[in-house]
């Protein structure tokens, strides 16, 4: 079969080492050099976990503040009436509304990044489970995404608060930034990210729990990274 990826791609795949993994401060060193595309990359860090999907016991989610943000202009829609829906629109939301809203999202309306709940409006906004669950946007108690406390949950998001969820396959992807951002800053929340997953690991799970970790950015080969460093 013929190689399909791009010059720029197999060009960047010979200047990631093969025989050892790196460490995290390396790795964005080394992502900073290879040939680049001309836009802002999303950074991301992947991993392959020893939990099992299968286990509810072992499933892995929560979030993760990143101390530098996500450089990720967030939009922001929140399923709310009366004072919390004046408080979310006083608070920065893109989209504020209850009936209407649940109606335009049953027809297809997904033009955002994260959906906000009260608890009150969960009632109906579980109707939007089949709709908005697969692709991750259904508000979550344990993602901080059903409250009352509205304002709260909107500045945290935009300010750069990213969820991890383990998916069928016992894998987290998570974005840590974008790839201008200092070599510091993506460091600080990529270790921010990993503590946060690690703390988030089910008592059911066994075995070393990071198989593999990697480093990537949205058009690059991915980076062998140790996780070792953020098992102990």
């Amino acid at each position: 079969m013929a190689n399909t990826r791009s010059k720029r791609y197999q060009a960047a795949r010979k200047l990631i080492p093969t025989d050892k993994t790196l460490g995290l401060g390396e790795a964005i060193a080394l992502l900073k050099t290879l040939p680049a595309p001309k836009f802002n990359q999303t950074v991301t860090l992947s991993m392959h976990t020893t939990a099992d999907p299968r286990r509810s016991d072992q499933m892995v989610r929560g979030t993760c503040r990143l101390p530098h943000g996500s450089g990720k202009q967030v939009r922001v829609l929140v399923f709310a009436e009366g004072s919390a829906a004046e408080a979310a629109t006083a608070a920065g939301a893109e989209f504020v509304g209850f009936a209407e809203l649940i109606k335009q999202c049953q027809e297809g309306f997904s033009d955002f990044d994260v959906a906000i709940s009260t608890p009150a409006a969960m009632s109906e906004v579980r109707k939007l489970g089949k709709v908005l669950g697969p692709r991750g946007l259904m508000p979550n108690p344990k993602t901080g995404t059903v409250t009352d406390d509205v304002a709260t949950a909107i500045a945290e998001v935009k300010a750069g608060r990213v969820e991890f969820k383990l998916d069928r396959n016992g894998n987290i992807a998570v974005p840590v930034g974008n790839i201008s951002f200092e070599p510091t800053a993506l460091e600080e929340n990529g270790t921010a990210v990993l503590h946060a997953i690690v703390r988030a690991k089910a008592a059911a799970v066994r075995g070393r729990y990071i198989e593999s970790l990697f480093l990537s950015a949205t058009m690059s080969p991915s980076i062998p990274l140790d996780p070792a460093v953020y098992l102990k």
